[in-house]
């Protein structure tokens, strides 16, 4: 997915919510769609948990959480089978796994320190988690067991993200110098690593998600080369260098970051109060949107809308966007000219 520089072409355009959802009284944590785009799943800080029915508006169910920490991670499985959350505290981490249909859940027992990331696998079978304990571990999700790690990072875990076939497993750190890792799930050996020789240094906010792009090759995230504010880079996920040139345009953090599904296009967040969306081929800057105190970002299964959540004093909010279709058109046509152009 490499890609000569290309000059930014997007403007500043302003992004109305189609939905707004009013939600937890300490303020919205993570968010999560189900498979179908018409659900959604929520965390918070206030323990509970809320599964939102997008088409109505309103909420459908919340459940509160049977351990003390606050709930900092939530994810669905691509069959729409499992919920999973995580959280806990500087004494424990929870991590559970709740099966939609019949409402049994399954606690995963091990880390010894607050869950920051989860990722379930392609094949809705496995489950990655993320801790502030400096390891990753792998789980099986219908026994519950330990199945690989843990993985020692060195570091507060802040992603993790299994690639399409499995076999892989890239872990981000949260802070300190910014690792960036990619682990080998079945020999459980680490294939590629960068950070710890100083060659980047992970800002104090380090923890947007990382994807597995161009068929597992590559390797999409935010990163730091110096103590400066983050860019998006690609990265080759065999060695971890850099390919092609990174995604310029932020002056500060970048809280957030979703790729779509066909890796066609790219929406980011940053403390720069801005929500930015890029063909990922091209490089190229679609459209900007100006959007305060944006804490997550996500894209709808279909790509066509974008959920962030907000957070100014007691106003805690879900909004979600229809994505503008010229975007959308950009961003498809960047990618069928590449298999235009690979076919000839």
């Amino acid at each position: 997915m490499a890609s000569t520089s290309r000059k930014a072409a997007g403007t500043k355009s302003i992004l109305r919510p189609s939905i707004t959802l009013k939600s937890h009284g300490e303020g919205i944590g993570p968010i999560s769609y189900f498979p179908d785009g018409q659900r959604m799943i929520s965390g918070n800080l206030d323990k509970t948990t809320r599964e939102w029915d997008l088409k109505a508006g309103k909420k459908i169910e919340e459940a509160r959480s049977d351990w003390e920490g606050r709930v900092y991670v939530v994810a669905v499985s691509r069959n729409g089978r499992w919920v999973a959350t995580g959280g806990g505290d500087r004494e424990r981490g929870n991590l559970q796994a709740c099966e939609v249909e019949t409402g049994i859940v399954k606690t995963f027992n091990g880390h010894s320190r607050t869950i920051n990331c989860v990722d379930i696998s392609a094949d809705n079978t496995q489950l990655a988690s993320g801790s502030d304990d400096f390891t990753a571990r792998i789980w099986n999700l219908d026994t519950g067991k330990l199945v690989a790690g843990p993985f020692e990072i060195g570091d507060f875990v802040g992603a993790v993200r299994f690639s399409h076939d499995s076999k892989k497993l890239a872990v981000k750190s949260w802070a300190g110098r910014g690792y960036l890792e990619v682990w080998d799930v079945q020999s459980q050996k680490l294939d590629a690593k960068i950070g710890e020789s100083g060659q980047f240094s992970g800002g104090p906010h380090s923890s947007s998600p990382v994807f597995w792009t161009n068929n597992n090759k590559t390797i999409i995230t935010a990163f730091s080369f110096t103590e400066d504010n983050d860019t998006i880079y690609e990265f080759d996920a065999s060695t971890l260098k850099t390919v092609g040139t990174p995604f310029k345009g932020y002056t500060s953090y970048i809280t957030g970051l979703a790729l779509s599904f066909d890796d066609a296009l790219l929406a980011s967040a940053s403390r720069d109060n801005t929500i930015k969306l890029w063909a990922t081929e091209s490089r190229q800057l679609l459209a900007s949107f100006d959007v305060l105190f944006i804490s997550e970002l996500v894209l709808s299964p279909d790509s066509r809308q974008l959920a962030y959540t907000t957070s100014i004093h007691d106003d805690h909010k879900i909004c979600i966007c229809d994505i503008p279709p010229k975007v959308l058109a950009q961003a498809r046509v960047r990618i069928l000219q590449k298999h235009v152009l690979f076919v000839c």
